[in-house]
């Protein structure tokens, strides 16, 4: 069972259709109307983190969630949720140079998991104000795909032992 954590975005829904589509079973929580407690009663296979207005800081328990089940679950950020994953793990939230809201980009990425089998440049159309400050980034997080100017769209976190 998926959980998506909601924060209270309109594109979370398309996220949950689409993901339905493909035949996982899902819950939704909006980011104030669950607690940790209960995430680990619904004893989730993956938790996605989805899109939402404002800064990780406004974002609910999804912190709180990144936090306490990092290591434990797969977690999975869309906009909101990617930058709250960096935001836990160190990295710097700022506000990017040029406002992405409906406006397209083309992406490089490494053909991998959710990339597969799309070409690479990929033009994808992009709705943000906020991104991830590569620089400060820890070693463990791997950049999958990025824009022509170096902002990241996609990281991966990995942790050898």
């Amino acid at each position: 069972m998926i959980l998506m954590i909601d924060n209270y975005d309109s594109f979370t829904y398309n996220l949950v259709q689409y993901l339905g589509e493909m035949g996982h079973e899902l819950v939704v929580r909006r980011n104030d109307q669950i607690t940790l407690k209960e995430i680990e009663e619904l004893k989730p296979d993956f938790i996605m983190i989805s899109p939402g207005p404002k800064s990780p800081n406004e974002a609910g328990i999804s912190l709180q969630t990144i936090e306490h089940f990092a290591g434990k679950i797969p977690i999975f950020g869309v906009c909101l949720g990617h930058q709250s994953i960096a935001q836990v793990f160190g990295g710097d939230v700022i506000r990017a140079e040029r406002l992405m809201h409906g406006k397209t980009s083309e992406i490089t990425h490494n053909s991998e998991t959710i990339f597969k089998g799309l070409p690479t440049p990929l033009t994808a159309t992009r709705y943000h104000s906020l991104i991830v400050k590569k620089e400060t980034l820890p070693d463990c997080f791997v950049v999958t795909a990025e824009t022509d100017e170096g902002e990241i769209m996609r990281f991966a976190i990995v942790i050898t032992q």
